[in-house]
């Protein structure tokens, strides 16, 4: 009897072949899918050039650089996810998972690089392997992600001149102001209470969360715009560009039980949006109460 436990063990952490060649395959599909949109909505209006550099550290008050972090931390999440489901060990797993994430985000940097209006920046691949240390770390670490890494935004409304503007940097459809505009957005690191207090009462979906979001921004370093001959056609410097932090209670899907997989998969993509909520909000050297953040 003893030796069919083993049997079972063997088998299930084994790699699924068939599973393996299906999950590279959705791999590749979803990365020219979404490189697609990327070059549909981001880089199409704009001239090509030779690989250049950019250094744009201090661009948007550092917003595209917390974006990139989110966005590798949560593929490298999912895609660790679907190496799991083939039944490959671990470690493993999470291994390939933040490469393949890390992948897929050096290609889109290398379409900066060759992107007139870009370049190839140093600041965001070191964002881009912080995401990715942030799940990895936690998964060795707690075999768990205690601390979430979200995203909430809304569509803003400038009205005049700011408008316009708007349009020109962002885009005027709902998809492009909610991938672009950076005033609309902000990113928050979600921790579980009980995960970090296991004798604790409590409730195990509360949250606990910290956002980053700024506002005022009109420009990448300044709130200043240029034609293609140079000329100063938008001087907006008298806006002040500020920095908002946040604290807000929050929701982990993933803590609430259900049998079903369907929903099971539904709450966790929907853990990587944070839902709005009260929040205190430190800007401008002053902390205030809000009745709801998006």
């Amino acid at each position: 009897m003893s030796a069919q436990p083993d049997t079972m063990d063997l088998r299930m952490n084994g790699t699924d072949k068939k599973k393996l060649y299906t999950i590279s395959a959705v791999h590749a599909g979803i990365y020219a899918g979404t490189l697609l949109f990327f070059t549909q909505s981001w880089y199409k209006d704009y001239p090509k050039s030779s690989f250049h550099t950019f250094n744009d550290i201090k661009e948007w008050q550092q917003m595209d650089k917390v974006g990139h972090a989110w966005g590798t931390y949560n593929t490298a999440k999912y895609s660790t996810a679907m190496w799991r489901w083939t039944g490959m060990q671990d470690k493993k797993a999470i291994m390939i998972g933040g490469i393949s994430s890390l992948g897929y985000f050096t290609i889109i940097e290398t379409m900066d690089a060759y992107s007139a209006e870009w370049g190839w920046s140093w600041g965001d691949m070191a964002a881009n392997v912080t995401g990715i240390g942030l799940y990895s770390f936690q998964e060795l670490a707690w075999n768990e992600q205690r601390i979430q890494y979200k995203f909430s935004a809304h569509r803003d409304h400038y009205g005049g001149e700011l408008e316009k503007r708007a349009d020109d940097l962002f885009g005027n459809s709902l998809p492009q102001r909610l991938l672009k505009d950076y005033n609309a957005q902000t990113y928050w690191w979600s921790a579980n209470l009980a995960s970090f207090s296991k004798n604790s009462r409590w409730p195990a979906w509360l949250n606990l969360a910290v956002g980053y979001g700024a506002k005022g921004m009109f420009g990448g370093f300044d709130n200043r715009g240029y034609d293609k001959q140079g000329n100063l056609v938008f001087d907006r410097r008298d806006i002040p560009r500020e920095r908002q932090w946040y604290l807000s209670p929050d929701i982990d899907f993933t803590k609430i039980h259900t049998n079903k997989k369907g929903v099971r998969m539904a709450l966790s993509f929907l853990n990587m949006l944070k839902m709005p909520a009260p929040a205190l909000e430190f800007s401008n050297g002053k902390l205030r109460a809000r009745a709801l953040v998006f």
